[in-house]
C-alpha cells in the first residue's frame, strides 16, 4: 500500500496522530476539535506556559471552554510539549504560528521557518504537512517545499503538502472553527485530497482549491478586503464630520438596501493579528512582481491614522472644557483590539495612549481582559471600572466597547469620547462621537 493511501485510511479511522505546532488563536482551537472528534492530538509551543496550563486542562484563551479541553486533557487525546523531536511520530503536522511584520513592513517568516526546520529534522514519507500561518502567496511552495525536500525526500511522492488559510474570528460564537468553510490548497491532486479529507473528518465544509497560491491569495483577498472598506468609511467619518453629518445615522440608512451594500462601520484604527498585516503582504508580494498596490496603500494609510484622529478628537473634548491636553487625565475604557477578546496585538489602543501621554496626558485605562499592557513602549495596569469611574478623570475614551462595561454610567460621565458609537442610545454634549 503506497504512503498515500496508508496515510489516508489512517485519517478515515482517526488513526492518524495529528501534531499542531503553535497554540495560539489558531492552533488551539484546531486542536481541540480534532481531539473532540476522536484523533490523538499533540500540541507544540515554545510557550511552557501555555504547556504547562494545556496539560493541566486549562484554557487561556476565551474561545476554548475550560470543560472542553479538561475533558480530552484527561481522556489522553490532547497533549503539549516543546519537544519538536516528537513532531517525528506525527502523521499530519498543523502550522499555526505568527506571521508578523518587520518595522520595515516586509514579511517575518521567521516562526515559520523555525517550525519547519523543527518538522525537517523528523520528516519521513507518508507525513502530511499543513501551512495554516497567513503568508505572501508563494510561501508554501517557494519557502516550505524546498526546505523540507532538502531531506531528499519528495513532495506528493514521500510525503504532502498543502495550505489552508486560518480563518479563526476571536469572540465571534457564531462562527467556529467548526464551522468557517476551510480552504484547501495543496501542491498537487494528492496533498490536496490528503488535506481535505483530514479537515473533512472534523469540520462542516471544506473548500478545495487548484493550488497553494490560490488559498494562500484568498486569505489576503478576505483581510484586503475589509481593510479597503474599513479605510472608506474611516474616510467617509472624517468627512461627514467637515459636513455636520451623523455617519453612524448614514450607514444605518444604507444598510437597509437589501442588495449591494455590506456595512463598515469606523473605529479608532486596525488590531488583531491579520487585518492591519495581510495588506501589506499582499503589497509587499506584489511589488516583488513590479505590481503597485496604490489602492491598497492608501487604505492602510487611512486606517493608519485613525488614533491620530482620536487624540484630535480627545484634544477638541478638552479644549471644550476650557483644559490642555498636557496635565490632563485621560482614561481609556478597552484596550483590546475587538470587543470580548483579551488580544492586544496590533490594537489602535496602544497608539492612542502612546499619542496622548507625547502630549502630556495622564494616561490610565480599565480593561477586564487585559490585565497588564508591556509593549510597544506602553507599560500599564488596568483598573477596575468602579475605581476608575469612582475617581474621575478629565475625558474618557471608549476604544473598546466590550459586553461587559456599565454604558448607562460611562455615559453619565462629564466628557467622554466615544470611538465605537456604543453609546448611540444617549444624548448630550458630553458625549462626544469618532
Amino acid at each position: 500500500m503506497s504512503g498515500a493511501h496508508v496515510l489516508l485510511d489512517k485519517i478515515r479511522h482517526k488513526q492518524a496522530r495529528v501534531g499542531i505546532i503553535g497554540l495560539g488563536y489558531v492552533g488551539l482551537p484546531l486542536a481541540l476539535e480534532f481531539a473532540r472528534h476522536g484523533f490523538e492530538v499533540v500540541g507544540f509551543d515554545v510557550d511552557a506556559r501555555k504547556n504547562a496550563e494545556i496539560n493541566a486542562g486549562r484554557s487561556y484563551i476565551p474561545d476554548v471552554l475550560t470543560a472542553h479541553l479538561a475533558e480530552v486533557v484527561t481522556a489522553g487525546r490532547l497533549r503539549a510539549t516543546s519537544d519538536m523531536k516528537a513532531l517525528r511520530d506525527m502523521d499530519v503536522i498543523d502550522i499555526c504560528v505568527p506571521t508578523p511584520l518587520r518595522k520595515t513592513k516586509d514579511p517575518d517568516l521567521s516562526y515559520v521557518v523555525k517550525a519547519v526546520e523543527s518538522v525537517v529534522k523528523g520528516l519521513r514519507p507518508g507525513q502530511l504537512v499543513i501551512l495554516e500561518s497567513t503568508t505572501y502567496p508563494g510561501t508554501t511552495d517557494e519557502v516550505v517545499q524546498p526546505m523540507l525536500e532538502a531531506t531528499g525526500l519528495v513532495a506528493e511522492q514521500d510525503f504532502f503538502l498543502a495550505f489552508s488559510p486560518e480563518r479563526v474570528d476571536p469572540g465571534n460564537t457564531q462562527y467556529t472553527t467548526k464551522s468557517i468553510p476551510k480552504v484547501v490548497g495543496g501542491i498537487g491532486a494528492r496533498s490536496t485530497e490528503a488535506a481535505a479529507l483530514f479537515y473533512g473528518s472534523v469540520l462542516t465544509t471544506v473548500v478545495p482549491v487548484s493550488s497553494t497560491r490560490v488559498a494562500e491569495m484568498v486569505k489576503l483577498l478576505e483581510n484586503t478586503f475589509r481593510a479597503v472598506n474599513i479605510g472608506l468609511v474611516n474616510e467617509l467619518a472624517l468627512m461627514s464630520r467637515k459636513m455636520n453629518i451623523d455617519v453612524w445615522e448614514v450607514i444605518d440608512a444604507a444598510k437597509t438596501k437589501p442588495f449591494g451594500f455590506m456595512p463598515f462601520y469606523p473605529g479608532p484604527g486596525l488590531g488583531g493579528h491579520c487585518i492591519p498585516i495581510d495588506p501589506f503582504y499582499l503589497s509587499w508580494k506584489a511589488r516583488q512582481s513590479g505590481f503597485e498596490c496604490r489602492f491598497i496603500e492608501l487604505a492602510g494609510q487611512v486606517n493608519g491614522s485613525m488614533p491620530e484622529y482620536v487624540v484630535s478628537r480627545v484634544s477638541d473634548a478638552l479644549n471644550s472644557a476650557k483644559k490642555p491636553v498636557n496635565g490632563s487625565r485621560v482614561h481609556l475604557f478597552g484596550v483590546a483590539y475587538k470587543k470580548d477578546v483579551n488580544d492586544v496585538r496590533e490594537s489602535p489602543a496602544l497608539d492612542v495612549i502612546t499619542l496622548l501621554k507625547q502630549r502630556g496626558a495622564i494616561v490610565s485605562y480599565t480593561d477586564p481582559y487585559i490585565p497588564q499592557i508591556d509593549e510597544h513602549g506602553v507599560s500599564l495596569s488596568s483598573i477596575d471600572a468602579e475605581e476608575a469611574l469612582r475617581g474621575g478623570c478629565d475625558c474618557a475614551v471608549l476604544t473598546t466597547d466590550h459586553s461587559a462595561f456599565d454604558y448607562t454610567r460611562l455615559a453619565a460621565l462629564p466628557l467622554i469620547v466615544d470611538t465605537r458609537n456604543a453609546l448611540k442610545h444617549f444624548h448630550g454634549d458630553n458625549i462626544v462621537r469618532l
